[in-house]
């Protein structure tokens, strides 16, 4: 198995497949970070106690890392994933399989992943993996469940399997579309939680975004053809209330600083990694608007962090929206 990208998500799931029983051949651009890493066997930069097991390398040669690999996993942010599909493509065995871990619509075409995907690699055997899972806690070995999607059956399968260990659970179904819709849009609502609770709005607010977000989860996804049950699972519901309530979530943590009158640019940089949550808003609010669906959270969340709109405005114009039924 080659793991494609080093920071805490790809690192965690590596260190979970070598742990499973596999082996594994992490890769990672950065050489100085490489270096690094295979001398401590750790990641000390993103997950410094999560040691790695023997049968787990690091590499900063593409071409090593997916040599002979039956499956690589990709697991890097969205704005990068297009180009790591660019690169690694002629690099592949005709039978490698392709998996993905990146979460989010992408900026300007608007497409999910497994477009991207299939516009980049076409028919080769694809699956994307999502759920409510923090990379410090799967480093730890702390018990989690995540979702293995894929139109390919026995693909979904197998790579659940290979995840699957004493603390991991793996889950297999077939609704791409849903997953990663759930996985796009709960990055734009855990901004607009901790803008809420940075602000002071208390724990009725919070709850009240997090149900109506998930709606508006709904109605995107269902409009893209994806199956409503879909988002009353991990990847859906699951992942949305982690995002939202946790502040190992840097999408929330970024929404707290503005909450609390911070700037984007102050509160992007205090974190220090990347905030999917930010293009997220854009893309979100720009796919939505393409297919005219109605999605005021994200809207309000989309003109606070780009277009600079008072917390207080943007509470104010959800709350004096017309009455309208709750189920739709």
């Amino acid at each position: 198995m080659a793991v494609i990208g080093a920071g805490s998500w790809g690192t965690a799931l590596a260190i979970q497949l070598a742990r499973a029983g596999h082996p594994v051949r992490l890769w990672g651009r950065d050489g100085t970070h490489i270096d690094s890493m295979r001398n401590a066997r750790r990641n000390a930069r993103y997950l410094p106690d999560a040691a790695f097991p023997n049968n787990l390398d690091v590499t900063v040669d593409m071409s090593a890392a997916l040599q002979g690999a039956r499956d690589a996993l990709i697991a890097v942010p969205s704005h990068v994933f297009r180009s790591i599909l660019h690169e690694i493509s002629p690099r592949l065995q005709p039978a490698t399989r392709i998996a993905w871990a990146t979460k989010g619509f992408e900026l300007g075409s608007g497409k999910l992943p497994h477009q991207v995907v299939s516009e980049i690699l076409q028919s080769r055997a694809g699956a994307v993996l999502s759920g409510p899972t923090f990379a410090k806690e799967v480093g730890a070995g702390l018990p989690t469940a995540l979702t293995v999607a894929s139109r390919d059956e026995h693909f979904a399968k197998q790579l659940a399997l290979s995840l699957t260990g004493p603390n991991f659970r793996a889950y297999t179904q077939s609704d791409i579309m849903g997953v990663e819709v759930g996985g796009a849009v709960k990055n734009v609502i855990a901004i607009g939680s901790g803008i809420a609770d940075g602000a002071g709005f208390g724990a009725n607010t919070r709850v009240a975004l997090i149900t109506r977000g998930l709606a508006e989860m709904m109605r995107l996804g269902v409009r893209l053809g994806a199956a409503r049950e879909t988002f009353m699972g991990l990847a859906g519901l699951g992942d949305l209330v982690l995002t939202c309530t946790d502040d190992q979530s840097r999408n929330r943590r970024f929404g707290m600083a503005l909450g609390r009158g911070e700037s984007a640019a102050q509160a992007q940089a205090a974190i220090g990694q990347v905030v999917e949550g930010i293009s997220a808003a854009q893309a979100v609010q720009t796919v939505a608007q393409r297919l005219a669906v109605d999605m005021p959270i994200c809207r309000e969340i989309h003109d606070i962090v780009h277009a600079g709109k008072p917390v207080r405005a943007a509470a104010q114009a959800l709350m004096s929206r017309e009455v309208r039924s709750e189920i739709e």
